[in-house]
């Protein structure tokens, strides 16, 4: 219980560093009142995408860097970067003369959730045992979703205040100051210090996680390890992932889900959630805030479902009900916006498209949401996994630019039932991908997952084989 508690409060405040990001999520309120004072920004889309986007062109550098910075430098000055950064951008945001001074603010915000993205979820890992894993990694996702209906509270506080989108975009450095100030007290992560040699630290780190018997096995086992990972270390390259079947194999499966997540559309759904709304016929700012509320609170509602049933159901099965329930609820916000466009003097289909993104929330977010994360922090050897982390975040944050940098412009093109039934489409292939490349992990050590990629690339091995067995189940 002790080792549990322990983990979980590790967890907890990493996740909170990770608040940050979601509270950049209020980008998705406040573009509605910019477009009111930059006439520039409520005359061209493109402006507006680059607005919402431009966190994101930093977001992708910042997982880029993320990676080495984490195995260079460790997980908690990694961390502490993040924070920095991050609260500068938010001071340029909310002090912007013009939108090109908001969009620098906006390009050093996602430099530090850059970083963040790839931090997060492999300190939670190192720090947590085998069998709460999923869950501890899910809680970082929990933070993210509950940070997102946070910022849609932050957009209505301030709906009446002057000043109004300024305010909403510069509260959201204060949870980075207060998170330097936590990450201050907390440790390494004790497997990246046993790398580094210093085991000192890491035992001591690890009593706090451990009770005694299983805390004298962790010890003998990673210092058994340590001289492999060393020497594994010493010969890593980034040519090497594509190179070792094995290692190319994981990262195709941990870069695809990372990729899908963004491609089925959900940061669409999250930033631009208010216009949607306002594209299916809620006039008002504060009524399409509103009822994006409500979205984003069914959002973090289920990703709480999806903590306690990633470890349970697993993660390969968990992925799969997610995607059909997206591709459901992608058909009936196409639908929605077909049918109004040729009858637009009914508000039931505004309706139905509040109910097709309610619904669309409630799949994603326990299956969808969490599922990438938590198997990328799991997938790749100690040796690679920083390098594959910041690699695969990256994956992550450029398929988000894509399809935030393109929504309203091909919703304006093709029009927006169109656009969703594109990303029903989308859905559908990732869940082929799901069943084809992912297996499963629930519960496995990161010895037995990369066994599993050795079978899948090399075969032959009983012991190996039930392993890739085992983790094809669903």
């Amino acid at each position: 219980m002790v080792q549990i508690m322990t983990a979980f409060l590790i967890a907890f405040r990493i996740c909170f560093r990770l608040l940050q990001e979601d509270i950049y999520g209020v980008i998705s309120g406040a573009l509605l009142y910019i477009k009111d004072d930059f006439e520039a920004v409520s005359k061209s889309s493109f402006l507006q995408e680059t607005i919402v986007s431009m966190a994101l062109v930093g977001a992708m550098i910042g997982a880029a860097a993320g990676g080495w910075i984490n195995d260079a430098f460790g997980r908690k000055k990694a961390t502490l970067l993040a924070d920095v950064v991050f609260a500068l951008g938010s001071a340029v945001m909310a002090a912007a003369p013009n939108p090109y001074i908001l969009i620098l603010g906006r390009l050093l915000v996602g430099l530090g959730v850059g970083v963040a993205s790839v931090t997060a979820p492999v300190y939670i890992a190192e720090a947590s045992p085998s069998e709460i894993r999923g869950g501890l990694v899910s809680t970082n996702v929990l933070m993210i979703t509950g940070g997102q209906f946070l910022s849609y509270l932050v957009n209505l506080a301030f709906t009446e205040v002057p000043g109004t989108w300024r305010w909403m975009l510069g509260v959201a450095g204060i949870p980075a100051v207060i998170q330097f100030c936590l990450m201050l007290c907390l440790p390494e992560s004790p497997r990246w210090l046993f790398i580094k040699n210093e085991k000192a630290k890491a035992i001591s780190i690890l009593s706090k996680i451990y009770e005694f018997p299983r805390l004298e096995d962790e010890v003998d086992y990673l210092s058994s390890q340590l001289e492999d990972e060393r020497q594994k270390k010493n010969g890593v390259s980034y040519w090497d992932v594509f190179r070792k079947k094995e290692i190319r194999l994981a990262f195709f499966a941990g870069a695809g889900l990372q990729a899908f997540q963004q491609f089925v559309g959900i940061n669409t759904v999250m930033y631009y959630s208010p216009t949607i709304v306002q594209m299916a016929g809620f006039h008002s700012n504060q009524l399409a805030l509103l009822l994006s509320l409500i979205v984003a609170a069914i959002n973090a509602a289920g990703t709480v479902l999806g903590i306690y049933l990633i470890d349970h159901a697993g993660r390969r099965k968990l992925a799969l009900t997610s995607l059909f329930g997206v591709v459901i609820s992608l058909i009936i916000l196409s639908w929605s916006f077909f049918v109004e466009s040729s009858d637009s003097t009914s508000v039931l289909y505004g309706w139905m498209a509040v109910l097709g993104l309610t619904l669309y929330i409630a799949f994603f977010s326990p299956g969808m949401g969490p599922v990438p994360w938590t198997v990328n922090s799991e997938v790749y050897p100690e040796a690679y996994r920083g390098i594959c982390g910041g690699m695969s975040a990256t994956v992550n944050w450029v398929s988000n630019l894509i399809v935030a940098q393109s929504f309203l412009s091909v919703a304006e093109a093709v029009g927006t039932g169109a656009t969703f039934l594109i990303l029903a489409g989308v859905a559908v292939v990732a869940f082929a991908f799901v069943i084809v490349f992912v297996p499963e992990t629930k519960g496995l050590t990161f010895e037995e997952v990369e066994a599993i990629w050795k079978e899948k690339a090399w075969g032959s091995g009983s012991t190996t084989r039930s392993l890739l067995e085992r983790g094809n189940e669903f």
